[in-house]
């Protein structure tokens, strides 16, 4: 029975980066304080290796999905899941060997579907190769969206939770108005929500 060349190829590339792996070498900004690994580091680790060992990795996305959400702040997000079939190639047989893999991935603009397939190729190269990732973080840019509450006992709370730190009079009102707006069909929280309101207004107003 003929061997096939692509899983000593395979286990070549594994070998190199079975040591060291691929270094958490990124950060985010302010808000995020932990390191990550990006598409570009593990292009950078991994094409040295692909040439050396003789093994090519084809994508093909065969599926995608897109949702839109809303953010926090009543922005709009767009969700995407992609599926990932990825032919791992030997160049000197032909040989196949195709890894499946699905990425998700939300963004404020027209990125979602790069990062989506950012993540399925990050997560075919860390599970084919083995590659040795302590902590990772699996994330195309290591951006963190924080989606709305959809349920209004959330949304409730945590606009009371906001009330009660908000000294601007006019933000509290356009928040105020957002919230209700949320609440649409739940009339008893609408009416919580213009309490809580009340009381704010009354104790910026005492202290001024």
């Amino acid at each position: 029975m003929e061997t096939k060349k692509v899983y000593a190829a395979i286990s070549g590339v594994a070998a190199a980066l079975a040591e060291q792996g691929i270094k958490k070498a990124r950060k985010q900004g302010s808000q995020v304080n932990y390191a990550f690994r990006g598409i570009d580091d593990i292009y950078n680790a991994l094409a040295p290796e692909l040439v050396k060992n003789k093994l090519l990795i084809l994508p093909r996305y065969t599926e995608r999905t897109i949702a839109e959400r809303t953010s926090k702040n009543g922005g709009a997000l767009f969700y995407i899941t992609v599926r990932g079939d990825f032919d791992f190639v030997s160049t000197e047989d032909g040989s196949i060997h195709t890894v499946t893999t699905y990425g998700e991935a939300m963004d404020s603009g027209d990125k979602a579907t790069n990062k989506a397939m950012s993540i399925a190729y990050k997560y075919a190269a860390f599970q084919a190769f083995c590659i040795p990732t302590e902590e990772t973080i699996i994330d195309a840019d290591a951006e963190v969206h924080q989606v709305r509450p959809t349920d209004a006992d959330q949304i409730l709370a945590e606009f009371s939770e906001y009330v009660g730190h908000e000294n601007d009079p006019q933000k509290l009102k356009a928040r105020y108005a957002e919230t209700w707006k949320s609440l649409a069909g739940f009339p008893d929280h609408q009416t919580k929500c213009k309490d809580v309101t009340d009381i704010r207004f009354k104790e910026l107003k005492q202290a001024a």
